[in-house]
């Protein structure tokens, strides 16, 4: 099951069904099994305080990764500063759906 949460931000994910198919796809395709995943999109001074909490790292970041997996079964938090992403999407001349879902992927392949 995948489960989209939103931290101090206006944004929404845009057709989280076909989202989560194209992620499930992707897991199955690295001979992984999906368990929980839950992404949590906020702003970059939420996440600036997780990765200062649980990284000691005091640095901006467009994503961190909680990994709870057993075995290869995926189970974590994928923590994702829309700010950094936007940000991510004009520094690289890209879409900003193209590089979200660059970064969502990126969270999974943590694992």
């Amino acid at each position: 099951m995948i489960e989209y949460n939103y931290q101090l931000t206006d944004f929404e994910l845009e057709h989280p069904d076909e989202v989560s198919k194209w992620l499930e796809a992707l897991i199955a395709e690295h001979d992984h099994r999906l368990g929980e995943l839950s992404y949590v999109f906020c702003d970059d001074e939420y996440l600036h305080k997780l990765n200062v909490e649980f990284l000691d790292h005091d640095t901006l970041t467009d994503i961190i990764s909680f990994d709870y997996s057993v075995g290869k079964e995926l189970h974590g938090d994928v923590f994702i500063s829309v700010d950094r992403v936007k940000d991510n999407a004009t520094d690289l001349d890209v879409d900003f759906n193209d590089e979200l879902h660059r970064v969502m992927i990126h969270g999974v392949l943590h694992y």
